[in-house]
C-alpha cells in the first residue's frame, strides 16, 4: 500500500486514476461501436461476397496452374 506524505500527492494520484477511468470507458465505447459496425448486415454481406470471390479466384488460379479440369459424368 502506498503511503502519502501530502494531500498534493493524493490529488495527483486521484487525477491520474480519473483519467485512466475515462480512457478505459472510451476504449470500451469504441470497441462496442466497432463490434456494431462489423455485425451490421452490410458488413456481413460484404464479407461473405468478398470471401466467395476470393475462393473463386483461388480455385480458378489453381486450376489454371495445375491444369485441373472439371469432370462431368452423365448417366
Amino acid at each position: 500500500m502506498k503511503e502519502y506524505s501530502s494531500f498534493e500527492e493524493i490529488d495527483r494520484d486521484l487525477k491520474i486514476l480519473k483519467l485512466q477511468n475515462q480512457i478505459d470507458k472510451e476504449e470500451i465505447r469504441l470497441s462496442i461501436e466497432h463490434t456494431k459496425e462489423s455485425l451490421s448486415p452490410i458488413s456481413l454481406v460484404g464479407g461473405l461476397v468478398g470471401s466467395i470471390l476470393q475462393k473463386a479466384f483461388v480455385l480458378k488460379a489453381v486450376s489454371k496452374i495445375f491444369g485441373v479440369k472439371k469432370v462431368v459424368t452423365s448417366r
